[in-house]
């Protein structure tokens, strides 16, 4: 497991404590989504320990936790190894709403500075199906979409976000019946 994972984990382990024990803590940080991250001065207590060795106010590593902390209280449903955009694909499936697959393409050509509102909008309707997704991970993507420098790693991540959207909202019979055996005999 790399560091950085092992930290996120860590992180996400954290927030789970505070749903457990402190729900004035999710009650601060689920409030500090109405704020830019990292600038609600009621949650630093609870997330600046985690910021990592951001040099900077505005460093990417800094706001991610303060963004996936704030999604995470407005909706803890962690579920380990399903990304944001498989769960949201999910929700499409259960919905078959074209406006779901319209919300994620807007999602999907966010940049650093507004990402975290589009996450704002589709984490509430996730909440609204109850639909969990992995945070951990998350918070590894945001720290490298937030960063206004890694251009070629936020259009990787939006293909990886594309290919895990579509797979997902596919029923599970329908990626299975692809290959057929009649398809593949002569």
């Amino acid at each position: 497991m790399s560091e950085m994972n092992e930290h996120s984990r860590s992180f996400i382990r954290y927030l789970q404590t505070l749903k457990e024990r402190d729900k004035g803590a999710l009650a601060v940080l689920r409030h500090s989504l109405a704020f830019e991250p990292g600038t609600y001065s009621k949650a630093f207590s609870y997330i600046e320990r985690f910021a990592g060795e951001a040099a900077h106010e505005r460093d990417a590593r800094r706001l991610a936790p303060y963004a996936v902390a704030a999604l995470f209280a407005r909706h803890p449903h962690h579920t380990e190894n399903k990304s944001f955009a498989a769960a949201f694909g999910e929700l499409m499936r259960r919905r078959e709403s074209d406006s779901i697959e319209r919300r994620f393409i807007a999602l999907l050509g966010a940049d650093a500075e507004n990402i975290v509102d589009y996450l704002r909008q589709a984490t509430s309707l996730l909440a609204a199906e109850d639909i969990g997704c992995d945070y951990a991970r998350l918070l590894e993507d945001l720290s490298s979409w937030m960063n206004p420098l890694k251009i070629e790693k936020r259009d990787n991540l939006r293909q990886h976000w594309a290919r895990d959207f579509y797979r997902a909202m596919q029923p599970a019979q329908a990626t299975e019946s692809k290959i057929s055996p009649e398809a593949t005999t002569e």
